[in-house]
């Protein structure tokens, strides 16, 4: 959520940022709403100092003006409570701005490719090349590669599940928990505080996300209970100090957790619905940190994160590149993210493997995460986040790239000792 004064005062770079985000801000609602909001308010607190005054005068007609403010209050802090509703609902509309440093866009198309980190040969023995894996035989894909490997199991998976639900097994299973433990133990060795955050949460979560009120149709909704699924560690991580003001001295804030995972796809139906590229349940090793509001240091922690997921990635050997989202494909918080997109060579292009994103003070004002600054003023925090590890989608990459001509699967190296074999064989 961005402040009503720095709207007010920046109209058009907000107006124009909702349009280069493909959103629709119903501005003059939601300044009118913030006018009646400020009249209402005013003239409240002034009914309350006239009663503080009559309620010392102890005489009859005091007493009569007593009780027709009373009736005046409630009339005018009821019709405050609807107008603080229409507003807040109006806020929760208006997307970030972008950094200057993102380029403008309608979709993915519009987004620009950064950074591509070289390929190996297809020994995987070293990187090298600057060009995505190659074989000299015809590879499979992970669908074929896992079937003839028994490492999942689709037709049970959605007897079971249903649609795109699937059951690791074997040597498929255990690399799951190989490549997530990697990542999980890597970033702790950096400093960062493990968790095992709840996938189930309320729905203020989302809305401080920002995830809502743009996309309830991807979250799944437990009505009985009225609880939601997550979809990424980031809705409850981040919500973690909601209500709650830090100190300067203690920040950043940063975390590595792991939760199960799920989504809905709403709005990918047809798309990617064979293998496990695309699926409703996964699990995933998620990065959040929590800031100083100084944004040249919140661009450092990005690319901080941004570091993070590479090293991972150039651990297993697997090319990737990086891409700049453009307004119109970044999200509505954001004011800057890259996507990570490692190569799947049955695909024969990149795929999205890690997203990483800055939120400047979006999530912390929706979700009133503050802190004490040093000079003793309080402010609210930056909040940013990047996925460290994301499976099943990362075995599509591995089964994909450490295919052998043969039909078995080497294991990356870094990886075989949790596994306790070098390659997967029938």
């Amino acid at each position: 959520m961005l402040d009503i004064k720095f709207i007010r005062e920046n109209l058009e770079i907000c107006k124009t940022a909702a349009v280069n985000k493909n959103r629709v801000v119903e501005w003059k609602k939601l300044l009118s709403a913030d006018e009646k909001r400020k009249e209402l308010i005013g003239k409240i607190d002034v009914l309350r100092t006239e009663r503080n005054k009559v309620s010392q005068e102890r005489t009859a007609d005091s007493g009569v003006r007593g009780k027709e403010i009373k009736v005046e209050l409630k009339q005018m802090e009821e019709a405050l409570r609807n107008v603080e509703q229409e507003f807040e609902a109006l806020m929760f509309t208006v997307p970030n701005v972008p950094d200057k440093s993102v380029p403008v866009g309608k979709d993915e198309k519009d987004n620009v490719e950064v950074k591509k980190w070289p390929a190996r040969n297809a020994s995987h023995s070293d990187a090298g090349g600057g060009e995505p894996t190659k074989f000299n035989f015809e590879p499979k894909d992970h669908i074929e590669l896992a079937t003839a490997l028994d490492l999942i199991d689709f037709e049970r998976g959605a007897k079971v599940g249903g649609s795109r639900a699937y059951f690791l097994k074997n040597e498929g299973a255990q690399l799951e928990l190989a490549v997530l433990m990697y990542a999980f133990n890597k970033l702790i060795a950096k400093g960062y505080t493990p968790l095992i955050a709840p996938s189930l949460v309320k729905e203020f979560t989302f809305f401080g996300n920002g995830q809502l009120p743009w996309g309830r149709d991807e979250i799944y909704h437990l009505e009985k209970d009225d609880q939601y699924l997550a979809g990424t560690a980031e809705v409850p991580v981040t919500a973690y100090y909601a209500n709650e003001v830090l100190l300067e001295k203690d920040l950043p804030k940063k975390f590595v957790a792991f939760s199960p995972c799920f989504r809905r796809e709403a709005g990918s139906y047809g798309k990617d619905v064979k293998g496990v590229y695309r699926v409703h349940q996964f699990n995933k090793i998620e990065q959040v940190i929590i800031s100083t509001a100084e944004t040249s240091n919140s661009i450092t922690l990005h690319e901080e994160l941004l570091a993070n997921s590479e090293e991972i990635l150039q651990d297993l050997k697997l090319p990737y590149r990086i891409i700049l989202m453009c307004t119109g494909d970044m999200g509505e918080p954001q004011v800057k993210k890259y996507d990570l997109e490692t190569w799947m060579p049955k695909r024969n292009a990149y795929g999205e493997t890690m997203s990483n994103s800055f939120m400047g003070d979006f999530q912390a004002r929706r979700l009133k995460i503050r802190y004490k600054a040093k000079d003793g003023s309080t402010k609210f925090c930056h909040t940013l986040n990047n996925t460290a590890i994301a499976s099943p989608r990362i075995l599509v990459a591995i089964f994909e790239n450490y295919q052998q001509a043969d039909g078995s699967i080497k294991i990356p190296e870094v990886l075989q000792p949790f596994v306790g074999k070098k390659e997967i064989r029938r």
